[in-house]
This record gives structure tokens, C-alpha cells and sequence, in this order.
């Protein structure tokens, strides 16, 4: 799945590791992915009402503080990505508005949250595996940006130096799970299938961006 469907493959995705975006791109994907980044939590936090027991939301948690922080001085995954943004030259008020994110993204986004909150559990968690596939491609990125864009602070890049390992954590966790629990040919083909659509929700969100910043003309 991540060889054939993982967003990396995306035009929009090849192009920002490249090189060849200009900053009105990168900071378009930037005010997008926000998006995302600020809905993961509500997603988390959807899954978890779902879990069957005290231990697997003991362990879900997490998730939610590593993006929302604790508020008492460690800033989450939403408050690194602000940083980002603030790397690349957008304003804080403007990309909390979210007057960059196009109507695509949004729809994306949306779709994964309910995906999250009314599928069956097993399936929403599995639907979060794209985690498997994702610290090789950040780390990549990482190395992309700071060759291919000096201008942006490498300061801002601290979301995907801690975001690496954790993903490597939460994948383990998440894919011990579906293997306990996909018992049955159409319980594991339905956890590929939720895997899939969430292939599917990255790569609308580049679709999305690519199409509002004339990446493609």
C-alpha cells in the first residue's frame, strides 16, 4: 500500500523535494497541512470514545498530547507546525484562520474525522497505519528542505524531527493491534480498505493545495 498509494508519490509532493515549488507553493502546502495537523487530535480523540478497553485508551492517549500539548509549557505537534509556518513566512493569525485552506482539503480532512468517529474501531485504527510509511518520507523532506530551500529557518523543522520517532512508536502499537484483531479475511480486508481511503485523504489534500496554488497549470 505505501510503495503503490502513499502520498510521497504525489506530483504535488515529488515537486516540494525537488525543489521546484516557489514560496507561495511551500507555504501553501504549509497553511493546508495545518489543517490536518490541528483535526488529528479530534480524530484521536473520535477513536478513543470507540476503544474497548481502559488499557487500549491508556495507550491512544498519548496521541492527543503529543499534537495538543499539555498546556503547561510543551507545545504539541499543532503549536511545531505554527512554527513551520512562521519558517516559511506566514503569520500565525492568518494560518490559524485558515483562509488558506482550500475547500478540498477541508472536505479531506472532514471525511477522515467522521471516518474515525462512526467506522468500527479496529478500522479507524488502521486507517492511522499510513504512520508506517511516513518517517523515511519526512525524513527525506527534512533533507530536501534544508538543500533546496535556504530560505526558509531550519528552526521550523523541529515538528518532523520529533513527529519521526513518535510515528515509529504509534505505527508499532497500532499495527500490533490489527493484527490481534483482524482475525478474519474480511475483518484484514477491511482494515486494508481503511488504509487505503486514508491514502486516498493525503492525496487530496496535494490535490487540493497543487490545484489552489497553480503548482499545475
Amino acid at each position: 500500500m505505501g510503495r503503490e498509494r502513499y502520498h510521497d508519490k504525489h506530483p504535488f509532493h515529488r515537486r516540494l523535494v525537488a525543489g521546484t515549488l516557489d514560496r507561495a507553493q511551500v507555504q501553501a502546502w504549509v497553511a493546508n497541512r495545518y489543517y490536518y495537523q490541528r483535526q488529528i487530535p479530534v480524530k484521536d480523540a473520535a477513536i478513543l470514545v470507540n476503544l474497548p478497553t481502559a488499557a487500549h485508551r491508556r495507550e491512544w492517549i498519548s496521541r492527543i498530547v503529543d499534537h495538543d500539548g499539555t498546556g503547561s509549557g510543551a507545545d504539541g505537534g499543532t503549536s511545531s507546525w505554527l512554527a513551520l509556518a512562521r519558517a516559511v513566512g506566514l503569520d500565525d493569525d492568518y494560518v490559524r484562520s485558515e483562509q488558506g485552506v482550500a475547500p478540498g482539503t477541508r472536505f479531506a480532512v472532514d471525511a477522515y474525522v467522521t471516518f474515525a468517529r462512526t467506522r468500527p474501531w479496529i478500522e479507524a485504527v488502521a486507517s492511522s497505519l499510513t504512520e508506517l510509511f511516513g518517517p523515511p518520507v519526512m525524513e527525506r523532506r527534512v533533507a530536501a528542505i534544508i538543500e533546496k530551500y535556504p530560505w526558509i529557518d531550519p528552526a521550523g523543522l523541529a515538528y518532523f524531527e520529533r513527529r519521526i520517532p513518535l510515528a515509529r512508536r504509534d505505527a508499532g502499537s497500532a499495527l500490533a493491534w490489527v493484527l490481534e484483531e483482524a482475525t478474519t479475511p474480511e475483518i484484514a480486508q477491511r482494515c486494508v480498505d481503511a488504509l487505503r481511503f486514508k491514502c486516498d485523504v493525503l492525496w487530496c489534500m496535494l490535490d487540493a493545495t497543487a490545484l489552489a496554488s497553480g503548482a499545475f497549470k
